[in-house]
């Protein structure tokens, strides 16, 4: 039977309790850890969100009618404790921040009884994700998520700290928004008074920020929710949050140095970590062609060389074809390699096949300077000297290269340079290696639509001294954009804004719209922008990114109080779910049985 804690207040949180507080009362207050029946003598261990106290309950101390009560405690009871800290009569338990001292209990009360729960409630949980994220509630309670979650509150506290000191306003935008195209797939919601016509939730509050510049709000910022109706994986959701923030009268490195300023204050503050500044800038180029990806991981070497000048005159079909097709020849080096077993190496080729490549061609180079090479017979002796030089290979090392066209040569070394870093155990996550990639092209081809589409958004601005080629070499034209990227991660990205007619006229029309197209999508921006529009510019950050790397976790879901699945379901509590067919009427909805 549960109790009332009327006439009983909290003095405490559990590890608030500290060796200074012995000989005085104090009252706690928490969920039962689990509890030691030793005869005369029962021990808890009493947990809330601060850590966990020992509780020593002997009759003498209590009376029966508490010592009775403590004898039925179970795990994840809550109780309240009211007694005298004590210093540990038993050894000291180094694991504990309380591991010195023990609260003798006076008194006892249940405030709440708990069912045996599905699993342990215990830090770095072997338990099945499905089920604790059908119990979310209870996962909640786990001490490693509950430091993630306090990461995450002081991440937006410092940060909202930080942008006001700098003279950022907090302004929030609208949830309910009109559908605009380039981007992922919108969430739409049904208007009722407006039947057959919706409103869609924002991808992020792009747009508005940017009216928010021409409003003459020239630092503005908020914690943003956004929803994107896409596919998921570890570090996507359909629902997350942002740091955005945008600025007027700035260029690109106005805008990176406010935010390095930024990143230094947040990983000082919790990690400990003291990041030098300026971080390291990369360009958009090279960070492809050294890393086949633009966003690297910093923390291991393994660099893509490019070899095609080396190759070009071998009699190596695959190498040839590639060259001849405007491809590109390019291979990494894993140090200390070359005695892997040919069933690791076709298992790298099998992971390499997932990413577009047709196959790997390797070369190791044994211990005693000779070859073992899976295109020996296409090349001499000197010839693969000559490119395990260019490799600059040494003997123990295996070389790995793939030719086709650059865009999959990158994806495929780009991949294969992080599962080879995974299997050798390279990535530490606390080892923090920051990076700017800049200079962006503006636009990329998409096969698909046969058509530009802007690697960024609409309003992107291209550099100055590239914009002569948009007629002629569209996709030759870098942007001022930038992203900052941590272990391999996309932190967050942005741009400089558009904010001439002409140029942004040219960009609509470069990307298939129409006047009218572009008038009926974006018409309230470019209406915005006949009023005088300053120069601006601006970045936004996955929050959630943010917080899973500075704790060190595999995936956002593990940052996120309620997250959703694969699905984009929610277990706890099943949404989405079916509604009422009068709530469907209401707004003009008819469900078709009928599938595609």
């Amino acid at each position: 039977m549960a109790e009332s804690m009327l006439g009983l207040k909290r003095s405490h949180r559990c590890t608030e309790v500290t060796k200074d507080n012995v000989g005085s009362e104090v009252t706690v207050m928490g969920w039962v850890q689990k509890s030691r029946n030793k005869g005369g003598i029962i021990f808890v261990d009493l947990r809330d969100r601060s850590g966990i106290l020992q509780i020593i309950f002997e009759e003498s101390n209590c009376g029966a009618e508490s010592f009775a009560k403590a004898e039925k405690l179970r795990s994840e009871f809550v109780i309240a404790v009211a007694g005298e800290v004590e210093s540990r009569a038993g050894g000291v338990n180094e694991n504990l921040a309380t591991g010195e001292i023990e609260v003798r209990a006076k008194s006892l009360r249940i405030l709440s009884e708990s069912e045996t729960p599905p699993f342990p409630i215990e830090e770095n949980s072997k338990t099945k994700e499905e089920l604790r994220l059908k119990y979310r509630y209870l996962d909640l309670r786990r001490p490693d998520i509950q430091r993630n979650i306090r990461v995450r509150s002081q991440v937006a506290t410092l940060t909202r700290a930080f942008l006001a000191e700098e003279g950022f306003l907090e302004i929030e935008t609208p949830t309910l928004i009109k559908s605009t195209p380039e981007g992922a797939r919108d969430y739409l919601v049904p208007s009722r008074v407006h039947p057959g016509s919706f409103y869609a939730l924002p991808q992020s509050p792009q747009l508005y920020k940017q009216l928010l510049m021409c409003s003459g709000y020239d630092r503005y910022f908020q914690l943003a929710r956004c929803y994107r109706d896409e596919d998921l994986r570890a570090d996507r959701q359909p629902e997350f949050t942002q740091i955005d923030m945008e600025l007027s009268f700035v260029d690109v490195e106005d805008v990176l140095e406010v935010n390095e300023r930024l990143l230094k204050k947040l990983f000082k503050e919790i990690c400990n970590l003291d990041i030098e500044l300026p971080l390291t800038r990369m360009t958009w180029r090279e960070a492809m062609d050294r890393f086949g990806s633009d966003k690297p991981d910093m923390r291991f070497g393994m660099e893509l060389k490019n070899v095609s000048q080396v190759v070009k005159d071998t009699e190596f079909a695959v190498f040839k074809s590639a060259l001849e097709n405007g491809g590109s020849v390019r291979g990494i080096n894993a140090e200390g390699q070359g005695a892997m077993p040919r069933k690791k190496i076709d298992a790298l080729v099998e992971y390499a096949k997932g990413f577009g490549a047709k196959g790997l061609a390797y070369l190791a180079v044994n211990e005693d300077g000779t070859y073992k090479c899976s295109f020996a017979k296409f090349m001499t002796e000197e010839e693969l000297h000559t490119l395990a030089e260019a490799m600059g290979a040494k003997p123990g090392d295996l070389l790995l290269f793939a030719a086709d066209r650059d865009k999959v040569v990158f994806d495929v070394l780009g991949n294969l340079r992080l599962e080879l870093a995974r299997q050798l155990d390279l990535l530490k996550k606390d080892h923090f290696k920051f990076l700017w990639v800049t200079e962006f092209p503006l636009l990329e081809y998409s096969e698909e639509q046969g058509r530009f589409t802007a690697m960024h958004h609409p309003f992107t601005m291209p550099m100055d001294e590239d914009w002569a080629l948009i007629d002629r070499d569209p996709g030759a034209v870098r942007a001022k954009a930038y992203d900052i990227v941590l272990n391999g991660t996309e932190l967050g990205g942005g741009s400089v804004r558009i904010h001439q007619s002409d140029i942004q006229s040219k960009m609509f029309e470069v990307l298939g719209f129409t006047k009218e197209q572009a008038k009926d999508q974006f018409g309230f921006l470019l209406d915005a922008f006949k009023y005088g529009v300053p120069p601006h510019a601006g970045l936004a950050y996955g929050l959630d990114r943010v917080v899973m790397l500075m704790v060190g976790a595999d995936s956002i879901r593990d940052v996120i109080a309620f997250p959703k699945v694969k699905d984009a379901s929610c277990l706890m509590t099943e949404a989405p779910a079916q509604v009422d067919t009068k709530q469907l009427v209401e707004l003009g909805i008819e469900i078709s049985d009928e599938k595609e």
